[in-house]
């Protein structure tokens, strides 16, 4: 499958389009894990670094993993993941890509960084129902 490779601007607006661009691109109506990361990645840019900054999107899918990138041009604007606390209105998006990503991280260039995440390839199985031998006449 080829890259998807998305230029536009960073804003709340383009979210929802960009998150339904990658699930289609993929061949996947519902990708939950996806779109959290796409919406993580794109809402930074737009709370740390403001609205209308040039990203550029793109989605690799291959080798058993879906990796997400967006590409910025603040290379020493970095995120940090932290712990929130129980009050705070915010600081729990890299918490939660972190928990649903294979990996992920920054990569630095000349005048941009880029923020990646590795997601496993396909849907995520889904949860196993117990059985219990009691209830079995």
């Amino acid at each position: 499958m080829l890259p998807l490779t998305l230029e536009l601007l960073a804003t709340a607006k383009a979210v929802p389009d960009v998150r339904r661009t990658v699930c289609e691109h993929l061949g996947d109506a519902f990708c939950p894990d996806l779109e959290l990361c796409v919406t993580e990645l794109l809402t930074n840019v737009i709370r740390h670094l403001g609205e209308g900054v040039p990203v550029t999107v793109r989605v690799v899918h291959g080798q058993g993993r879906t990796r997400v990138e967006v590409t910025d041009p603040a290379p020493r604007k970095l995120p940090v993941l932290r712990v929130a606390a129980a009050d705070d209105e915010g600081g729990r998006g890299l918490a939660l890509l972190d928990a649903v990503t294979l990996r992920w991280g920054v990569d630095q260039g000349p005048g941009t960084k880029t923020v990646w995440c590795e997601l496993p390839q396909g849907p995520p199985a889904a949860p196993r129902r117990q059985t219990h031998s009691s209830l079995v006449p």
